[in-house]
């Protein structure tokens, strides 16, 4: 993450803020459907493989093949929607269209879900930080060579092409044959049956992840969004922590709920006091570091994004919680209560940023977005019985983060 935040920053120098953010507002309209791609399947196939080892093959070979349909939709969808936003757009939409088509090559990701199941991600890390650092120096490359925007373009793209294969290279050396996958109906339909909130849950997340990069785009144009993406791009780096945490801890948290629900809750309950501690060891420094970090790494091109910086990172408490809360979400079978959280996270984001953009620019998106993070993912568990738990697990964390602060 060290490695992509420099180059990141580099790029981001070299474009400049109306390029970058041309860029950027091109990734957000991808991302906007990567929840159709994925089609919500991600927890659950990593639940019912740590609960049903026997029917692995049958799972990882269903999934397969729904997340590729998944990502042609999603494909699709976002070419659909550029070319609403922004119909004029050539370059817009020939962005979106190369990025939209990686959707297509996640369905590989059903590798990453099966090592994940048996605590052997190490495997899919390697990979792709291999690639990873391969694609950095080809990016370095193209800044020396003043490529144009196209070429890192499609520099992204040829990094998501090489994981896919890579993946699919690396389940058959280390985890099985991929010969002995199958499709099942049955299998297809059970998956759906379970993960169509998910789905629903993922766009709404999208939207409020997203929609301020997209609106400001609409609303102030490609240079506000490269401004405020410098921002974000220094505040999201961090997210990595607790999604790799997550992906570790998953399968032991399904497991203690099928023996004990007290030491269910009690590894839940460790899980959000990590995510306080760590979230708040990011947050605080950051507040008072934003404007020269901003600086130091991107210039005075971006100077706007320090104040952008400083709010903005305290979403990150939210995030973190927000991931952790969601394992037990699924854990719990709960996941049209998580669909309706992040709905309530999207409206808000939403109704937000048209009412404070306008007010105060790219400050107002950062506002818009750590309402919606702290709705969704903190006060919406109190609104609903099968959910206050979790509210009350959470709030136990900053009163425990506080107690050994002070």
């Amino acid at each position: 993450m060290g490695v992509g935040l420099l180059v990141g920053v580099w790029v981001a120098r070299y474009l400049g803020p109306e390029q970058f953010g041309l860029l950027n507002y091109a990734m957000a309209i991808v991302a906007l459907f990567g929840a159709v791609a994925s089609l919500g399947l991600n927890g659950i196939v990593v639940r019912d493989l740590v609960m049903e080892p026997k029917t692995a093959n049958e799972t990882l070979g269903t999934t397969l093949l729904l997340q590729a349909i998944g990502g042609l939709l999603a494909f699709g969808l976002a070419v659909l929607a550029i070319s609403f936003a922004r119909p004029n757009d050539s370059l817009a939409k020939l962005l979106v269209a190369v990025l939209g088509f990686v959707m297509v090559f996640k369905c590989t990701d059903v590798v990453r879900y099966w090592f994940e199941s048996q605590v052997k991600s190490k495997y899919v890390v390697w990979l792709e930080n291999g690639i990873f650092l391969v694609l950095a120096v080809v990016k370095v490359g193209l800044i020396l060579m003043e490529a144009s925007l196209m070429a890192f373009v499609w520099a992204a793209f040829a990094e998501s092409v090489l994981v896919a294969v890579g993946l699919l290279g690396v389940f058959a050396r280390r985890g099985g044959a991929l010969s002995a996958w199958r499709i099942s109906y049955d299998r297809a339909k059970r998956l759906l049956k379970n993960s169509w909130p998910l789905i629903l849950s993922g766009l709404a997340v999208m939207v409020y992840m997203r929609i301020d990069q997209i609106m400001l785009g609409q609303m102030l144009g490609d240079e506000a969004v490269g401004v405020y993406s410098a921002a974000v791009r220094i505040s999201e780096v961090w997210y990595f922590i607790p999604t790799a945490i997550i992906a570790s801890v998953f399968p032991a948290i399904v497991a203690a709920k099928k023996h004990s629900e007290t030491l269910y809750r009690q590894r839940l309950q460790n899980l959000y006091n990590a995510m306080v501690a760590l979230a708040l060891a990011v947050a605080l420094p950051m507040t008072f570091l934003s404007g020269w970090v901003i600086d130091l790494l991107f210039g005075n091109a971006y100077a706007d994004a320090g104040p952008v910086l400083a709010l903005h990172i305290w979403s990150a408490l939210f995030v973190f919680l927000g991931l952790a809360s969601g394992s037990g979400y699924l854990t719990e079978n709960l996941q049209m209560l998580a669909f309706a959280r992040t709905l309530l996270g999207a409206i808000i984001n939403v109704l937000a940023n048209f009412i404070l953009i306008p007010l105060f620019g790219i400050l107002g998106a950062a506002m818009g977005t750590l309402l919606a993070q702290m709705a969704a993912a903190y006060l919406f568990d109190l609104l609903h019985p099968k959910t206050r738990n979790h509210f009350w697990m959470k709030t136990k964390s900053f009163v425990s983060f506080y107690r050994f602060s002070f």
